[in-house]
């Protein structure tokens, strides 16, 4: 049997090459779409290794925020030890000062003075007596001037009275005190 086509060649060629076409558009859409979904997963990925590294940072920066909290923390410890260090030091140093003080207060003391009160507040020290005259007093004075732990005495009172047939003056007077200059010099050696 002939077969015969009735068919015009051109169509079937024309259908042949549609076919084709959509076959390779479809498979084109299919790798586009491929294509898109991997860059989306690769792109996905990258955003959460990126979101990663950023969470690891932030720890990171907390942890060395800690640190540095820390690190001022026994920063102001060390300078309060170290004030705390000057202090005792100082105090190492002039803690026979008052001993020394009482006793110049002593050997500045003239025949015929006696002392009621003493009062220091700061580098003023109040003195109150009894003197059996101005003279005697007077002389104090100058014993204080002449002392390199005191300075600027002043005579606030003074009152005479009459006790036991003797006539004796009750007085008042203030002294500032100082540090000998020796001890200064030994001081600012020791820093």
């Amino acid at each position: 049997m002939i077969k015969i086509n009735l068919l015009d060649w051109r169509n079937e060629r024309r259908e042949r090459r549609k076919k084709q076409f959509l076959t390779a558009l479809g498979m084109a859409a299919v790798a586009t779409v491929a294509a898109v979904l991997l860059g989306l997963f690769y792109m996905n990925s990258e955003i959460e290794h990126q979101n990663q590294r950023n969470a690891f940072l932030k720890l990171e920066i907390k942890k060395i925020e800690k640190q540095i909290k820390e690190i001022k923390n026994l920063e102001r410890l060390r300078s309060d030890l170290i004030a705390r260090m000057r202090v005792i030091e100082r105090l190492q140093r002039n803690r026979a000062e008052s001993v020394h003080y009482i006793d110049e207060i002593v050997n500045t003391l003239p025949d015929g003075v006696y002392l009621t009160s003493l009062a220091q507040s700061g580098k003023q020290t109040k003195l109150t007596g009894i003197a059996e005259s101005n003279g005697r007093i007077s002389t104090y004075m100058k014993n204080f001037d002449a002392n390199d732990r005191f300075s600027n005495p002043r005579l606030v009172i003074i009152r005479a009275k009459s006790a036991d047939y003797r006539r004796l003056s009750n007085f008042t007077m203030t002294v500032k005190s100082v540090t000998p200059k020796k001890q200064v010099a030994d001081a600012e050696e020791a820093e």
